[in-house]
């Protein structure tokens, strides 16, 4: 499997930890957010990582060389210009083979998501690709079809929605920070350089197969906060 982590924000929200460092080497419970986010994916079967990097980049990538993960761990240099989710998946896509569907994640998530199973439902289903979804409170949500296409996205403080859908119903889904391209949609980024990837999605939703992965059963933390941080600690410490 060939995954990438979104590792080059500049954690604002994590301040004062991310003053001296990137969020991405904020620990929890003793390991980074970025160990916690490899080992992730090497456990459900990745090879080959890309991590891009551009808040504090030059102590990113001296980190990254002394990492001893046995895969192949490539870096996408954004330390000139931030590109925003979407900018940084395209900016990436030369490192990748092009031959099969690429595993996304936030670096900022801890989780116990399936991703071999996540993985199988994109295959299986021919997806162009798939989002991980909770049933869970959130102040944007994404909107979904009886068949699990993606129809939607709503605002749930302001009251703004985007509809991209036909379907007289649409259930909304917060986005867990993990998804799955496939090499199919490697052509049909904007021609801007920086750009989100979720608004990205919506509109190919429109024409191509754009699908939720429901995963309510497992645990799930946005560890972007200090708050949040917190709290993940707690839970993973009880874990043990």
């Amino acid at each position: 499997m060939e995954a990438m982590i979104f590792a080059a924000g500049l954690g604002t929200r994590l301040r004062p930890l991310t003053n001296d460092r990137p969020k991405a080497l904020v620990e929890v419970c003793g390991k980074t957010l970025l160990q916690h986010c490899i080992e992730m994916l090497i456990g459900n079967g990745s090879t080959r990582i890309v991590i891009n990097v551009h808040h504090f980049a030059e102590m990113m990538k001296a980190y990254i060389a002394n990492l001893n993960y046995n895969i192949d761990i490539q870096i996408s240099d954004e330390s000139q210009l931030l590109l925003d989710t979407g900018g940084g998946l395209k900016k990436a896509v030369s490192l990748f083979s092009g031959r099969e569907p690429v595993m996304i994640a936030n670096v900022d998530i801890l989780t116990n998501i399936d991703l071999r199973k996540m993985m199988q439902q994109h295959i299986d289903s021919k997806a162009d690709a798939t989002l991980a979804i909770r049933n869970r409170q959130s102040s944007r949500q994404l909107l979904f079809d009886a068949d699990w296409q993606l129809g939607g996205w709503q605002n749930n403080k302001t009251g703004e929605s985007i509809i991209v859908s036909q379907a007289k119903e649409l259930k909304p889904f917060a986005f867990s920070g993990i998804h799955i391209i496939s090499p199919s949609l490697f052509s049909k980024f904007p021609a801007d350089d920086v750009f989100p990837i979720i608004p990205h999605y919506l509109k190919l939703a429109e024409s191509h197969k754009i699908i939720g992965y429901r995963h309510d059963s497992d645990y799930w933390f946005d560890a972007g906060s200090v708050e949040k941080i917190a709290e993940a600690e707690k839970f993973l410490i009880s874990k043990e």
